[in-house]
């Protein structure tokens, strides 16, 4: 049996730079004063697991690995008292790091892979989707600039 070629975005990506990106970002998560609460309320003496479930995910989301098996949806729509600007600050820290640890392309694949998971959690949390284009205006707006590591 001859073994698929990876994929272009697989080549992209590693587990090593996906690690790094992981943990900056949920330390930047966790030190943020609207974000900190909430992922900490849920996670608190589980941030390791965590950890390493996200890295898996985005292995497998970038295609570098098949390694993530869960329910995303709904583990996010149980979380309570989340609201848009939860939702906004998670992506602009996502951008923020992508674009700290990444080249500015593989940054941008980054950045539309979260933007699509943002816009699925956005409809099961508020009941619809957003408006055209709100999410990637949400991300223009602050950038790199809400990066402090």
């Amino acid at each position: 049996m001859q073994a698929h070629p990876r994929s272009p975005r697989s080549r992209m990506f590693d587990r090593p730079a996906l690690t790094e990106l992981v943990h900056r970002f949920y330390d930047a998560i966790r030190a943020d004063a609207e974000l900190g609460p909430v992922f900490e309320a849920e996670l608190h003496d589980r941030w390791d697991a965590h950890l390493e479930r996200m890295v898996d995910f985005w292995c497998t989301a970038t295609k570098v690995s098949r390694s993530f098996r869960g329910d995303v949806y709904g583990k996010h729509m149980a979380l309570p008292r989340i609201a848009p600007p939860h939702l906004k600050r998670w992506l602009r820290l996502w951008k923020a790091y992508t674009q700290v640890v990444f080249p500015a392309a593989e940054a941008v694949v980054l950045q539309d892979i979260a933007t699509g998971v943002a816009r699925v959690m956005h409809l099961g949390w508020f009941g619809r989707l957003p408006a055209q284009g709100a999410l990637e205006n949400w991300m223009e707006t602050e950038g790199a600039d809400a990066c402090t590591a």
